[in-house]
C-alpha cells in the first residue's frame, strides 16, 4: 500500500513539474559573469533548486558525520565504563 501511495506521489510530481516547465518555457535573460545566455525560467528554477538541495545534503553530511563521531566516542566511554565497574569488587555491607 505504502509502495502504491509513493508511486502516485511520484507521478503528481512529475505531472505537476512538467506543467511548471511547460508554463514558463520562455526565455529568460541571465547574465552571468562570463557572458549572456537566454535560458527557459522553468530550467532557471529547476537549476537552483537541485543547487539548495546539494548545499542542504552536504551541510547535513558534516553536521551527520560530527555526532556519528560523537556517538563512537561516548560509546568507547561507556565500554571502558562497564569495564571498570565490572572489575570493581564489591565492599561488603556494613552494620
Amino acid at each position: 500500500m505504502l509502495r502504491l501511495i509513493n508511486i502516485l506521489l511520484l507521478i503528481t510530481l512529475t505531472v505537476l513539474g512538467l506543467s511548471f516547465a511547460v508554463l514558463n518555457a520562455d526565455p529568460v535573460p541571465l547574465n552571468y559573469y562570463f557572458g549572456y545566455r537566454d535560458i527557459p525560467l522553468s530550467m532557471i528554477v529547476v537549476v537552483a533548486l537541485a543547487t539548495g538541495a546539494v548545499i542542504g545534503v552536504l551541510v547535513s553530511m558534516g553536521i551527520l558525520l560530527r555526532q556519528k563521531q560523537q556517538t563512537f566516542r561516548l560509546r568507547r566511554q561507556l565500554k571502558k565504563a562497564e569495564k571498570s565497574v565490572s572489575t570493581t569488587s564489591v565492599l561488603p555491607a556494613g552494620k
